[in-house]
């Protein structure tokens, strides 16, 4: 019997700077709301932001900024 291997992932990784950023939002937003509304916050369009905080996040050093202020305007520590 063949056995056929492809590859597991069939979707665009992220940079290393891509993850490092997603890494710094997710971190933030854990310490900051916990588990649960950490999960919500990152995955939920906001329409301050004009998008899903993770994704600005992830897509550019600007967008991080902007979530990182969100964040810490909730009352994230700093």
């Amino acid at each position: 019997m063949s056995r056929v291997f492809r590859k597991a992932f069939n979707t665009p990784r992220l940079t290393p700077e891509e993850a490092a950023r997603q890494g710094r939002a997710t971190n933030l937003a854990l310490a900051a709301f916990g588990s649960s509304d950490a999960i919500a916050f990152l995955n939920t369009h906001d329409e301050g932001l004009g998008g899903r905080p993770i994704d600005l996040a992830v897509a550019g050093g600007d967008g991080m900024a902007r979530v990182e202020a969100a964040i810490i305007a909730r009352g994230a520590p700093s």
